[in-house]
């Protein structure tokens, strides 16, 4: 874990905004297979075979849309539709055969008991979180799938909205998730970031990607926060 100490006023994080698969879930979702399957899925809109950028999927997906936009604006909706169709049907077939960390649990758990607050983003669909948390209103004060929102992380009006779902200062807040995306995303928001290796990314590529903290894990990092005072 990183030992240095970012100013965010009083010392103290009150609110954590966690990302969920990779992060509080197994992350099972396939994203290479997903932007081939987007990329077999356009050839029917566009002339020539599409070769995948390193942009994430739900961007490069609209990126396609407004190619295709250029060409036939009702074509474009057609590929928006059947597109975000075929990434749900992934999700929740990956949902099907994913489970929370054992950690997941206990930790949201202890930190309802210390009095703070925690809330889940994701660019993960609803229904696909649901089924592998459908008690998580039991834990989490403010869950904002991709569906709830306008704009997905690393946009911070994502993590922005979930902080004003929960009344929480942004200087007193963290984000927390597996991915460089995701202190990006906290980054972009202005507030405290945290990496841990459960997903695919290594401790070393999250604290090069400027994350305050990088631990093995969600409860790692809270006890570790939580010994240095910081909760």
């Amino acid at each position: 874990m990183n030992s240095a100490r970012p100013n965010n006023g009083n010392g103290k994080i009150r609110s954590i905004v966690f990302d969920f698969d990779g992060t509080l879930a197994e992350l099972l979702l396939d994203f290479a297979l997903m932007k081939s399957n987007l990329g077999t899925l356009v050839e029917k809109y566009l002339p020539g075979p599409v070769a995948p950028p390193s942009l994430p999927a739900l961007e490069w997906l609209e990126e396609l849309a407004t190619a295709i936009g250029h060409r036939d604006g009702t074509a474009a909706e057609d590929f928006r539709r059947e597109a975000h169709r075929m990434i749900s049907e992934m999700e929740m077939e990956a949902a099907h055969h994913g489970r929370l960390f054992s950690f997941t649990r206990p930790l949201l758990t202890e930190l309802r008991q210390l009095g703070l607050s925690a809330a889940i983003i994701t660019r993960n669909c609803e229904r696909a979180v649901r089924l592998v948390f459908p008690d998580l209103e039991d834990y989490c004060r403010a869950f904002l799938a991709r569906d709830h929102v306008p704009l997905v992380k690393p946009h911070p009006d994502h993590l922005l909205r979930a902080l004003d779902a929960m009344g929480s200062d942004s200087a007193t807040s963290m984000m927390v998730g597996d991915h460089p995306l995701d202190i990006r995303t906290g980054k972009n928001a202005g507030i405290l970031t945290a990496g841990v290796a459960t997903g695919k990314t290594t401790p070393g590529e999250l604290s090069r990607s400027g994350a305050h903290w990088t631990a093995n894990n969600c409860m790692d990092l809270f006890r570790e926060l939580k010994a240095a005072g910081w909760i």
